[in-house]
């Protein structure tokens, strides 16, 4: 694989990202939490856009993969203006939209401040709001007394930080609470043995989106990570599925 591009933050700090030239609607990959742009997914697709001369964006939030930046000191709201940098100082013309999981609000966050770009959005075990339903009273009293939690990953050997701020950015960016004003075509793909994302959360954002045109897929014993083969495959055909309609 290529060494990244770079492209500076107002503050200096350079975000990491792969951009392949091609048709559009350019497609954008969005990270899950304290995940990056070499993930399974985002490969798996971006080898697919260079298969069918499609134009794709990867890149990394601040603080992950090969960006520079204190994950500790990051929040969704800078993540999110990581997003729209490299969408406006990378990208023309419309975009397709994939989130997975914490990508998944930042997609909608994104195609809410970029109505005007966007032609699809495509959820992966999305997880808008999850600082609120994903947060019981003990971790949100542990948040408050030492600023941060440290918790054991499913993925790997390190903890995953969360910070006091990065709770307080998600609970001042929550959209489950009303309609969300994104009138393009949204699939929504969501494991039933998803043990982090509940089911009922694709429900919710379902009824939650303003657009007439949501489907949502529900995967019967499919995981959180939405990563086996079967599930690739899946992904691919609902991007190709999205660019076919447009």
């Amino acid at each position: 694989m290529s060494e990244p591009a770079t492209l500076a933050r107002p503050d200096g700090t350079s975000l990491a990202y792969h951009h392949r030239p091609g048709t559009g609607p350019t497609i954008l990959f969005l990270p899950g939490y304290a995940s990056d742009m070499t993930g399974g997914k985002a490969t798996a697709l971006d080898a697919w856009a260079g298969e069918q001369g499609r134009a794709m964006l990867r890149f990394d939030y601040a603080g992950c993969g090969a960006s520079e930046g204190r994950f500790g000191e990051q929040t969704l709201a800078s993540w999110r203006d990581d997003a729209l940098l490299v969408i406006d100082q990378i990208t023309s013309g419309p975009l397709l939209l994939v989130g997975s999981s914490m990508g998944g609000w930042i997609m909608l966050l994104v195609a809410l401040a970029r109505p005007d770009r966007i032609a699809g959005l495509i959820g992966i075990a999305a997880a808008p709001d999850f600082t609120d339903w994903g947060f019981d009273d003990g971790r949100r009293e542990t948040l408050a007394e030492q600023g941060y939690l440290a918790e054991p990953s499913p993925y790997g050997d390190e903890p995953t930080l969360t910070t006091l701020d990065f709770w307080r950015s998600g609970q001042a960016n929550l959209l489950l609470g009303g309609a969300i004003a994104i009138d393009a075509p949204v699939t929504l793909i969501q494991g039933m043995a998803d043990e982090e994302v509940p089911a009922s959360i694709a429900l919710r954002l379902t009824r939650a989106l303003r657009s007439a045109d949501v489907q949502t897929i529900f995967v019967k014993g499919g995981d959180h990570r939405l990563s086996r083969d079967q599930d690739i495959r899946r992904l691919i055909g609902v991007v190709a599925q999205h660019l076919d309609g447009l």
